[in-house]
């Protein structure tokens, strides 16, 4: 089962303005800079969470059902499930229809259950891919404060410490981020 990111975020959940405040810049010199942190930081709080922030496409490619036809999605929160196509032996992709599969999102991570008998029989499927979007939704403010916080620690973080062969920058990381991110943190079963 492997994941990837189709259509990344519209934009950051921090700007670069709220960035600039927290580290008490007055000036516009390291705009750019100051954008890379945000988006690295974010990357990297969404790989430590296993969640989307800001809305986002993926697809998850599957080489087979799994146990019980019961998909569990990697990223959290799910948006909408926007597409499913499984592949017969010979290639041919076959579009789901919505009423095949029902989105879970009770559980956390969301899941999906395939109806028996959609698609292709399971003799004969090659793979499937499923599209999905993922994101608390499509503003900065939707995303939650506690992982808004840990963006600009992190960012505020790499900006003060950017050689990366100097002890500090090696050792340690903003205090409380792991409190931060450890109460959004998608568990991986």
């Amino acid at each position: 089962m492997t994941s990837v990111v189709v259509t990344p975020p519209a934009l950051e959940p921090v700007t670069v303005a709220e960035m600039r405040n927290q580290l008490r810049l007055t000036g516009a010199q390291e705009e750019d800079l100051l954008s890379g942190f945000i988006q690295a930081a974010r990357q990297q709080i969404e790989r430590e969470t296993r969640r989307a922030l800001i809305r986002q496409g993926w697809r998850l490619y599957l080489e087979a059902w799994p146990m019980g036809r019961i998909v569990s999605l990697p990223i959290a929160p799910v948006l909408s499930v926007d597409e499913i196509t499984v592949y017969d032996l010979d290639g041919n992709g076959h579009v789901l229809d919505p009423s095949d599969y029902t989105l879970d999102r009770s559980s956390d991570p969301a899941r999906i259950r395939i109806g028996l008998g959609a698609g292709v029989p399971s003799a004969n499927l090659l793979g499937a891919e499923i599209d999905f979007s993922a994101g608390y939704g499509d503003n900065a403010q939707d995303v939650p404060a506690p992982l808004r916080q840990a963006i600009r620690l992190l960012a505020a973080h790499w900006f003060e410490n950017r050689e990366a062969g100097t002890d500090l920058a090696m050792t340690s990381l903003p205090h409380g981020l792991d409190r931060l991110m450890s109460v959004n943190r998608v568990l991986q079963l």
